[in-house]
């Protein structure tokens, strides 16, 4: 990660199966994309956690911008406090279109649209695959352990425990971060509640698609 990039805008290109060249569970990453934002503004002192729930406390240099970060605090500061889990689960589909032409803008990412039988079909293709594969292996090394967790820098930490909070294929399985759940719980120390709001928002959505 560097310096200029988001964990939302690192979190949407970790999602990528370079090998099928398309993103992996696009109808999970809507909630790691809000978690991600959570996350930032937890970290900078912009939403604070009482007792499980979010609550905003200054607002974030970017307010108004359009931006997820800033979408997410205009409705978190225009609310009374409520579960990091409720906020995870807000207008998750929105978040991915959000993050999306942000980075097309950039051309970090191509969106190609086509027909398929009269159906819009989206296709999105990241422009420059290394940096995915890049991240992809720094986080994959992250939560496979080596370098102490205090050690580790803060965003790529943080990443890491969203990323495995999430099981995102392509980085870290459910099997794998079995595992290494005990690193894990490491990694989430800065944005716990976060992290499970995470872990239990993916979980429900997928008992729900396996049970029709």
């Amino acid at each position: 990660m560097t310096q200029d990039e988001t964990l939302t805008r690192s979190a949407f290109l970790l999602a990528f199966d370079l090998r099928k060249e398309r993103l992996t569970n696009r109808s999970e990453l809507g909630y790691l994309l809000r978690a991600a934002a959570l996350a930032e503004l937890l970290l900078e002192g912009s939403l604070a956690d009482e007792s499980g729930k979010a609550r905003a406390v200054a607002e974030p240099a970017d307010a108004g911008t359009g931006s997820l970060r800033a979408i997410v605090w205009e409705q978190i500061s225009g609310s009374p406090p409520r579960s990091w889990r409720r906020w995870i689960g807000k207008d998750h589909a929105k978040a991915v279109r959000v993050v999306r032409d942000e980075l097309a803008a950039d051309r970090l990412i191509r969106v190609e649209r086509h027909r398929v039988l009269f159906i819009p079909v989206e296709r999105i293709v990241p422009r420059k695959a290394y940096l995915s594969r890049r991240l992809a292996e720094r986080v994959g090394r992250a939560i496979r352990g080596g370098q102490p967790v205090g050690r580790m820098e803060r965003d790529l930490r943080v990443l890491a425990a969203l990323a495995g909070a999430a099981r995102m294929k392509g980085v870290v399985g459910s099997g794998e971060a079995r595992r290494h759940q005990n690193r894990i719980e490491q990694l989430s120390v800065p944005v716990e509640p976060i992290a499970t709001a995470l872990r239990k928002s993916v979980e429900a959505a997928r008992s729900s698609a396996a049970g029709g």
